[in-house]
């Protein structure tokens, strides 16, 4: 295919052409040039929108579909489809469905559903056999399937010998062990932020504590063991002092947050909004300063969407039996770029890569085209229309974004937004 797109502002700020307004003209998925008012003949497509601008394709270390069998709430076709209507071109794929991505076969399976599709899916592994945190699932045969990580979504690693073990064993084959941040015994039956607005509305509380407790415990399992450790999606002040502090002392350790707590506090629950019910939960105003101050210093590694679709079944109920996750692939950019700078919120857009052992693309002469598309100028209301995914179950409804993704460029494919 022979694709030219015309009078695009790159964003990229390992790139000599950025900030630069330039056509690319890119041949059989390759950038064959970039310049100013490039001529090219027999083009098979023009790209060519209002406010245009290019990056290199953004990237999500931790999104959620359903398929298999959650298909109701989203399919791996639809799911990737969003994912590139949102601008994303490579995502990590978290193993949450039924049966669990446990074993080779699974893994495999999830990558041959997707193999011919614009983005490309790296799926995280369970951490234990169905994620039921008793045994190790089998770590290297679902690497060797293509796993790029190995993670009990969302569910805490509660015996500590198992996470002694997995970090020792991953060492094997250089492998990256995620452990989600929160004590279940700390936590309990916790439905949002313990504070003062769970005190007012009745509403069983998860302490930050819960959280900063488990960390402390895996900084420590990992000093004595070595290895690569992941946190995804921390939320509380305290959590940025540990990892910083860890860092410090050398512990290979990463960490990410997830956008929606970038946004929004437990204030949002006055109404009782089951979108508003996520783990980690909503926490306050003091831990968002943290941790954007932590964005800022590199002590936290990279933003996600934490995308979670879940049909309406299980959200339009009572807020105590609603299941936690909010989409979040289509509100990530207009979000981000709402309370950063747009070349900030570039930089998170396409951080992470090198943690999971994926080559970082580049915007030259010569490379692999691999670009998000976007126009970050433009102001709107998030509404139920800008939703790409099977389900509704948004937290940014209603909220006023800037900027939109117009889509990618991957893989020799092109997917835009009608």
């Amino acid at each position: 295919m022979k694709l030219l797109i015309r009078s695009a502002i790159i964003i990229d700020g390992t790139s000599e052409f950025h900030k630069k307004k330039v056509d690319i003209l890119i041949i059989n998925g390759i950038i064959e040039k970039i310049g100013n008012s490039i001529k090219a003949e027999n083009i098979d497509k023009e790209i060519n929108l209002k406010d245009l601008h290019v990056s290199k394709g953004w990237f999500d270390s931790s999104v959620s579909f359903g398929e298999p069998g959650f298909e109701e709430r989203e399919t791996i076709e639809n799911g990737i489809r969003t994912a590139a209507l949102s601008g994303y071109t490579e995502i990590c794929l978290n193993g949450n469905t039924d049966p669990v991505l446990d074993n080779n076969s699974s893994i495999t399976s999830v990558l041959s559903k997707a193999k011919d599709l614009a983005v490309r899916i790296y799926p995280i592994g369970a951490l234990t056999r169905r994620s039921q945190g008793v045994d190790l699932a089998e770590m290297y045969d679902m690497y060797q399937a293509g796993a790029v990580s190995f993670s009990d979504y969302k569910s805490a690693v509660m015996h500590p010998n198992l996470l002694k073990l997995a970090l020792l064993y991953a060492q094997n084959f250089d492998g990256l062990v995620q452990s989600y941040p929160q004590d279940n015994d700390i936590a309990g039956h916790g439905l949002v932020n313990e504070e003062n607005n769970s005190t007012k509305l009745g509403l069983r509380g998860i302490p930050a504590f819960a959280e900063e407790l488990q960390i402390s415990r895996d900084l420590t399992i990992l000093e004595y063991t070595g290895g690569k450790l992941h946190i995804p999606t921390i939320s509380a002040e305290k959590s940025v002092k540990l990892i910083k502090e860890a860092k410090k002392r050398g512990l290979n350790v990463s960490c990410s947050v997830a956008i929606h707590n970038l946004i929004f506090t437990d204030d949002v629950l006055a109404e009782f909004p089951t979108t508003a019910k996520v783990l980690p939960p909503l926490r306050t105003k003091k831990d968002i300063k943290a941790l954007l101050k932590g964005l800022k210093e590199g002590t936290i590694d990279m933003v996600t969407s934490d995308h979670a679709p879940i049909d309406i079944e299980h959200k339009k109920v009572e807020f105590e039996n609603a299941l936690n996750g909010t989409l979040g692939l289509e509100s990530s950019f207009g979000a981000l770029n709402s309370i950063l700078p747009l070349e900030e919120t570039i930089d998170l857009l396409t951080k992470g890569r090198g943690r999971f052992h994926i080559s970082e693309p580049q915007i030259k002469e010569g490379a692999s085209a691999n670009l998000s598309l976007f126009n970050p100028l433009v102001s709107f209301q998030f509404q139920e229309s800008d939703i790409f995914s099977t389900s509704k179950n948004s937290l940014f409804l209603q909220r006023n974004l800037k900027g939109k993704s117009y889509g990618i460029v991957h893989r020799d494919r092109i997917v835009l937004v009608d």
